[in-house]
């Protein structure tokens, strides 16, 4: 037997499990490490996140990434370097990772690697029925275990969508072995680049546990704060604290016809762009505002996408929890206005399930790897409108 098939063999025989995970979302703030140890499989599972940092990017792997990002029309040798070009900067990322918290390599069982997604195409968005669902992240997996010497399980999404989902979005699988509850009927929202939830009912219900996108996140305030401001994000509200809601641009905005489709769903910053933003402004005849205007109407359409999305979802529900992650948990504004238009529901940050809010993703992705390892696809039987499936590529550094 090949020895690297014996070594994978062993470690999904094992008891506990020393598995990394990343997660690079679509701010491209940095890649997001998480080193998690994990006993079990399916509902059994039980994680402890030992160590997590976030490594920055350097400029010049955003301007690369961003050549690219949701375009329709690229430059094919430049996505194929950068293909690799990601796996081994995500390599080397790790690498630095294990030294700074002096572990050795030998000790990591296997890395799970989200990849850096460029292109996500349901048919749902595309609205093209000569072309199957589809979804594009690159960053090989080949690449990422040769340059780190460890087991690599890469490109999550490709068997979603071979099974008959949409490739996205992956949370409810994790979400729902880790974090289903007796009494409480839990919405886990992640504020990304696009917001999204899992819904996970109690168990007093018979509703089924299912995950959907929601629409944006903080995807079309970092766009508009890079164009305008030369700035990746708006740190801490500052420029939306200084505007005014521009109510004739917010209904504009909220007029999308993903907003009104029924859960679950997919969408991605294929849509919720600045092309967007610039045709609801036409349309509302607001294109002259001022941008501390813009940015605070953005913030609010981001908020009330969510809220419209948690209250029809949670209607006729008693013991509601909201637990919040993700990059938008950071946005003081955004938070606040959540908290404050569900005031029968309980609005805290994930933090309060005890795993760091910011490394939830990339924690949920390692759970996922090591579903594969391990795992049995009937533990996600349960999960609506998902295929239940353990996905995932192995790269073998050897």
């Amino acid at each position: 037997m090949n020895p690297q098939i014996e070594k994978l063999y062993q470690i999904s025989l094992k008891e506990e499990r020393r598995i990394i995970g990343l997660m690079s979302g679509t701010s491209l703030d940095g890649l997001d490490i998480a080193l998690c140890r994990i006993e079990h499989v399916g509902k059994s599972t039980k994680i402890h996140l030992e160590k997590f940092v976030t490594m920055d990017y350097e400029d010049d792997f955003r301007t690369r990434v961003r050549s690219v990002f949701a375009q329709r029309h690229i430059d094919q040798q430049l996505l194929s370097g950068l293909h690799a070009y990601i796996g081994i900067t995500h390599a080397k990322l790790i690498n630095t990772a294990l030294q700074q918290w002096n572990i050795s390599s030998t000790a990591i069982d296997c890395i799970a690697s989200h990849g850096q997604t460029v292109y996500h195409a349901p048919q749902s968005l595309t609205k093209d029925p000569n072309w199957p669902n589809s979804t594009l992240q690159i960053g090989d997996g080949d690449h990422i275990a040769v340059h780190t010497s460890i087991i690599t399980i890469s490109d999550f999404r490709q068997k979603h969508i071979a099974a008959g989902g949409e490739g996205a979005p992956l949370a409810a699988y994790g979400d729902y072995l880790l974090f289903s509850h007796p009494t409480e009927n839990r919405f886990l929202v992640n504020i990304g680049g696009i917001s999204n939830f899992t819904f996970i009912p109690s168990h007093k219900t018979k509703l089924k546990a299912y995950a959907t996108d929601l629409g944006p996140g903080n995807t079309m305030m970092n766009q508009y704060m890079k164009k305008y401001f030369d700035r990746e994000m708006d740190r801490d509200a500052h420029i939306a604290k200084m505007g005014r809601v521009n109510d004739l641009l917010l209904r504009q905005l909220l007029t999308e016809e993903f907003l009104m489709l029924h859960f679950p769903k997919t969408t991605g910053p294929e849509l919720f762009n600045l092309a967007y933003l610039e045709r609801a402004q036409d349309c509302s005849k607001t294109a002259h505002i001022p941008h501390e205007d813009v940015m605070a109407t953005l913030n609010r359409f981001a908020a009330q996408a969510m809220i419209n999305g948690i209250l029809s979802e949670s209607e006729g529900l008693s013991d509601v929890a909201v637990y919040i992650s993700g990059g938008g948990l950071h946005n003081p504004l955004l938070f606040e206005y959540i908290k404050s238009s569900l005031p029968k529901h309980k609005v805290e940050s994930f933090a309060t399930l005890g795993i760091d809010p910011d490394a939830k993703e990339a924690v949920l992705f390692a759970l996922l790897a090591n579903e594969t390892l391990a795992g049995n696809k009937s533990n996600v039987s349960q999960i609506k409108d998902s295929p239940a499936v353990c996905m995932g590529k192995i790269s073998l550094p050897e």
